[in-house]
């Protein structure tokens, strides 16, 4: 007899306590809002419970404006009481206590935090409330005020999906269908046009890993595609070839990844991918011992963007190289005109290396994917010259892609040297791109 999973006891909890409610002095209210107070007062679990899923049951038939609402609602009515506050900060200052700190603490968290702990009580209440904050980060680009409520939910979410609660599973064809076909529809870095070119992505000389939680065991929360190569690629498309010769995993002294995605928008901004790697890395020492490089070939979505913001402002120089290369790809099919192509390869490609070394927001590189990678530890290696041709990479990057190394040995020093200093760490093949640019400049 198997065992009922704890959703399931969530469930028949939640029912219990909708007859409870019923029949209690309690009665069910058409208003999200007061379902949320009702919520936060009760102190039994099965009432608890059905209440959970009274608001997630309400909020999934809500039209915009009425979830919009909603989070006005949570940042406005269920915040923290700034009187609560002081007198307790009054108390910790005279009598600093275990007792007073506790006080404190309670005082400085708001209700909110509280109602999504027992959201989360519901029936697949996880899955609901990831959702809400997907809808909420949607919002705050109209309704910025609502930045305290997501600071809320993000504090919560990076809780729950800590990587300690997570499963790494390694995903091939003989996965279920359905799990199938969300990594076919997650794939966002290179489509997956159909399930004949996912089959040829899962064959035996590529890997495919995904995290999963406990309380999503059939949702993908991000997952990573790997290469086994001989030497490090240079180009993507022999990587996402269909039709692709099949090449033997023993001979591999590479695993290349080449897309890494994240499934869930509500998990934005949420810590996954670092931990994916480092995980990956591992299992494929174990299982291919003779590999001995481990790249990613990864895109520079924001390059092309700032060689056009660069053309306008900024350092004379860089605007002077960055106008000419502008001016030799101009049109649609520049890149295949072999002269024109040759023409705007070095000053693109020191252009990239500036951008990637240079260019910062905030202290850490411009470039999002740069700022992951090296987050994380990996060695800005190689750029790579029209490795991504198509229509999306030349007009992200003029298709140009970037190797970045992640060596088992290396990988805390480099991030530590990252972390302390904001030192992007490269081979001396980037140092070159740099040297020849500023040379080009000087002449």
């Amino acid at each position: 007899m198997r065992a009922p999973t704890v959703d399931q006891l969530l469930t028949a909890i939640a029912d219990a306590g909708r007859e409870l409610l019923r029949l209690g002095s309690l009665n069910r209210r058409p208003d999200i809002v007061d379902l949320c107070r009702d919520l936060l007062s009760t102190r039994g679990e099965a009432s608890g419970s059905a209440l959970a899923r009274e608001v997630v049951e309400r909020y999934a038939t809500m039209e915009e404006d009425g979830r919009l609402a909603f989070f006005v609602a949570l940042a406005r009515d269920f915040g923290v009481d700034p009187e609560r506050i002081e007198r307790a900060l009054e108390g910790y200052r005279a009598d600093p206590d275990f007792r007073s700190l506790q006080e404190l603490r309670r005082a400085s968290e708001p209700p909110r935090q509280e109602l999504f702990r027992r959201i989360n009580l519901a029936p697949d209440g996880t899955r609901a409330i990831v959702a809400m904050r997907a809808d909420l980060l949607r919002f705050m680009q109209i309704r910025p005020e609502l930045e305290e409520v997501d600071a809320d939910l993000h504090h919560l979410l990076t809780s729950w999906f800590n990587p300690g609660f997570l499963t790494l599973t390694r995903i091939d064809w003989n996965s279920p269908a359905a799990l199938l076909e969300k990594i076919k529809r997650y794939e966002r870095v290179h489509e997956i046009p159909a399930l004949e070119a996912l089959k040829r992505r899962l064959a035996e000389d590529r890997r495919c890993f995904a995290f999963f939680h406990p309380a999503l065991p059939d949702e993908p929360l991000i997952f990573v595609e790997i290469a086994l190569t001989r030497g490090t690629p240079e180009r993507v498309a022999p990587l996402i070839d269909q039709d692709a010769p099949v090449f033997a995993p023993a001979e591999a002294d590479t695993a290349a990844f080449y897309s890494i995605n994240n499934c869930q928008e509500g998990l934005r901004g949420v810590t996954l991918g670092n931990f994916l790697i480092k995980l990956v890395v591992a299992a494929l020492q174990k299982e291919l011992p003779q590999l001995r490089r481990f790249v990613t070939l990864s895109p520079v979505p924001g390059f092309r963007s700032w060689v056009e913001e660069a053309a306008q402002t900024g350092d004379p120089a860089i605007a002077e190289r960055a106008r000419e290369a502008l001016e030799i790809v101009q049109g649609s099919d520049w890149f295949r005109d072999p002269e024109r192509a040759e023409r705007a390869r070095d000053p693109l490609l020191a252009l990239c290396a500036h951008y990637l070394l240079r260019v910062k927001r905030g202290g850490e590189p411009r470039d999002p994917v740069a700022r992951f990678h090296l987050r994380n530890g990996a060695r800005l290696e190689r750029i790579n010259w029209l490795a991504d041709p198509s229509p999306k990479g030349l007009e992200e990057s003029f298709g140009i892609m970037v190797n970045y190394l992640y060596d088992p040995g290396r990988i805390e020093r480099y991030h530590e040297t990252y972390a302390a200093s904001g030192e992007v760490v490269h081979s001396a093949a980037i140092r070159s791109l740099l040297a020849a640019g500023r040379r080009r400049r000087a002449g």
